[in-house]
């Protein structure tokens, strides 16, 4: 056998064993997304199946029954999150976005901001309850009440982060090219910031916003805390406030077939509300691109 062929019969045995290699890893990434994919669907289906089926016009305008009543519904519940998620909301965003612009414009360099990161990157990766237990100690232990407005502060403190590494995230995606050419033309740093990086980046950090949104409105630990819950509506930040997520939890622990059917028409309800989050997220992230 000649070299060439040698050669030859080498290349065709790497490609065929490449050509293997390819198949095996191919078909394991396509089982581990079958897998995902089936309980997620599977979910899906027994949340449509369960929480459809108790869905009915009470659940928007009667608040929560007491056990085994024929009249109850899920509207203190419903104002009580949408409360609380938009003050959260409200509340965090300005102070993320304004920590996110110092960390990518100003603070890159500096010993503030690298604690500043290392601060928040703690904050975006710690439980939901470790945030709740600390809202507890500093603002219901003295107090010495539950409150909405507690809630709000736990929820505040978890849209922080990750409104800050997304801003952070985004500005940074910002060519310096942009900068320097506002520069140029003589125009100040904050005008730069607020009328091209922060103008430029402005779909990626309502994305990160929405994600937060939707985070916080499915969060059960930081207000069995903070928020505990209330029977009946209220607006009063000061006092005890329901909430979808609380509610959805002591229902679905009961014996009773009237919280448990309304149990799983609240987590129709929040699965509807952040997939629809998500969903929006997504499709500003692609116009983005």
């Amino acid at each position: 056998m000649s070299l060439t062929d040698s050669f030859g019969a080498a290349r065709l045995a790497m490609h065929s064993r490449r050509k293997r290699v390819n198949v095996i890893a191919l078909t394991l990434a396509l089982g581990a997304m079958a897998f995902g994919v089936f309980w997620l669907v599977w979910i899906l289906v027994e949340t449509v199946r369960l929480g459809y089926a108790g869905l009915t016009l009470q659940v928007f305008t009667a608040s929560t029954p007491p056990p085994q009543a024929e009249i109850g519904g899920l509207a203190n519940a419903i104002v009580g999150s949408l409360v609380m998620v938009g003050l959260a909301t409200f509340v965090g965003t300005p102070i993320g976005v304004l920590a996110g612009i110092y960390l990518a414009e100003y603070g890159q360099r500096t010993w503030l901001g690298r604690t500043t990161e290392f601060i928040n990157d703690i904050l975006l990766s710690a439980p939901s309850i470790v945030v709740g237990l600390f809202v507890y100690s500093a603002v219901v232990a003295h107090t010495k009440s539950f409150s909405a407005f507690a809630g709000v502060l736990a929820l505040a403190l978890i849209v922080i982060p990750v409104v800050v590494r997304t801003t952070a995230t985004m500005l940074g995606l910002i060519p310096n090219s942009l900068r320097e050419a506002a520069y140029a033309l003589g125009t100040p740093k904050w005008k730069v910031i607020s009328a091209v990086t922060l103008k430029a980046s402005l779909a990626g950090v309502i994305t990160g916003v929405l994600l937060a949104l939707a985070r916080i409105s499915g969060e059960t630990a930081p207000l069995l805390f903070t928020a505990l819950s209330n029977q009946f509506f209220t607006l009063d930040i000061s006092q005890p406030m329901a909430s979808l997520p609380v509610t959805i939890f002591k229902f679905a622990m009961s014996p009773y077939e009237n919280w448990q059917k309304l149990a799983w028409a609240g987590v129709f309800l929040i699965t509807l509300g952040v997939l629809g989050l998500n969903i929006l997220a997504r499709v500003l992230f692609r116009n983005k691109q």
